[in-house]
């Protein structure tokens, strides 16, 4: 399977990487044979790319295959182009082994200016084995201004061999200065149809399912996934739609509020349930602490850092888990709307219709923007580090009044 499978309705972006590719393999096949000669100039490759996307697009897949492609070291890989997925190259950089492809990915609210500067001195090294040295910085979006900074001094004087590619929701979600320096891929959201087949024929899942689940997420690849295998994502999907219909009431609006952000804690913990005991585990191991043991001296520093990352994780899990929810909700109303305005086009949120038909029939379009108004200010506001029992509970308060 090659690389470029994973880019699910994705076709007038594999064909811009796959030029590119084809390029740089030609770019490193004649710099071997007469160093100093070769041009990147006037060709489809870069040193210097973003991904953008609207979530579930597949950007940072995208990246990732790319990054592959360009580590491809097939012998017949002229025929179809980089990316065959099989060769050592293509298989290491998409498992993470390869020596020459640094993909990262935080857990954290923001990217400060230390990693930035790690992954900078990085960048300036030599493949070590591979055809170039691959930096994927698949959030972007969350440098710091002054880690933009550093980083754009990295861009703008590139290392002969390295390529950064980098990944965001849009472009405005970069400095300027940063996205003048990149090509610029613009990915879309995959038809319904494609991630239902996908689903089908590389997770086995049944067709039924597939297809609920792809509607619902509206073509989110990995949401979907998720839905499709995993029943407490059913369920905590099924909570948030009863939201709508059950604050008719200031006490039960408030209670859905609290419903809602003791949801999104549940989320949080059970993610760190998974990693932090391993994480804590094997820096216990690293430090030389034995189990049931007091730790060597010196040490505290080290596992107080890791504890504070664990606790920024564990903030933007429950976040995510908001702003996952927050997203049902929109298009629960977007799908109110419709029905009031007379579309017959098919619901997203087929799980609920009974509850979007009956809000349509008893309220007004007008009372619905104000609704779905409501939603988009509380993401706003979560996006701003306001209290999120506070975003919420002015949110269920919004949606009572209509």
């Amino acid at each position: 399977m090659a690389v470029w499978d994973d880019l699910v309705g994705q076709e007038r972006a594999t064909r811009q990487l796959v030029a590119a590719a084809a390029d740089a393999d030609s770019f490193v096949t004649a710099e071997s044979q007469a160093p100093g000669s070769a041009r990147l100039s006037g060709s489809s490759m870069t040193h210097a790319w973003l991904f953008t996307g609207p979530p579930g697009s597949g950007v940072a897949s995208a990246a990732r295959a790319f990054a592959a492609a360009l580590q491809c070291v097939s012998p017949d890989r002229a025929g179809d182009g980089p990316g065959c997925g099989f060769c050592e190259g293509c298989h290491t950089a998409v498992v993470g082994t390869h020596a020459d492809v640094e993909v990262v990915r935080t857990d954290l609210l923001t990217i400060g200016v230390k990693e930035t500067r790690d992954l900078v001195r990085r960048a300036q090294l030599s493949p070590a084995g591979g055809r170039w040295q691959v930096i994927v910085l698949e959030d972007a979006d969350r440098l710091t201004e002054g880690a933009g900074n550093v980083l754009l001094k990295a861009i703008e004087e590139p290392a002969p061999r390295t390529v950064w590619l980098l990944c965001a929701p849009s472009t405005e979600d970069v400095l300027p200065t940063i996205r003048s320096r990149c090509r610029h891929l613009a990915l879309q959201t995959p038809p319904v149809g494609a991630v239902a087949e996908a689903l089908v024929t590389r997770d086995g899942i049944e067709p039924e399912t597939a297809a609920y689940a792809a509607r619902v997420t509206q073509g989110h690849l990995e949401r979907a996934r998720r839905l499709a295998t995993d029943e407490r994502a059913r369920q905590r999907r099924s909570a948030v739609l009863r939201l709508p219909v059950e604050v008719d009431e200031v006490g039960s609006a408030l209670r859905a509020a609290q419903q809602l952000i003791d949801a999104a804690a549940e989320d949080a913990k059970q993610v760190a349930e998974e990693l932090d005991a391993t994480e804590t585990e094997e820096l216990r191991a690293a430090l030389g602490g034995a189990e049931g043991k007091r730790m060597p001296r010196g040490t505290a520093g080290a596992m107080k850092e890791l504890e504070d990352r664990q606790k920024r994780r564990a903030t933007r899990t429950q976040r995510d888990s908001l702003d996952l929810a927050l997203t049902d909700l929109t298009a629960f109303y977007r799908d109110v709307l419709a029905d009031q305005l007379g579309s017959r086009g098919e619901l997203s949120s087929v799980d609920a219709q009974d509850a979007v038909h009956r809000l349509a029939a008893t309220s007004r379009p007008e009372q619905t923007l104000r609704r779905i108004e409501a939603v988009l200010e509380c993401r706003t506001a979560l996006s701003r580090n306001v209290a999120p029992l506070l975003a919420v509970e002015s949110m269920t308060m919004a949606l009572r009044a209509g």
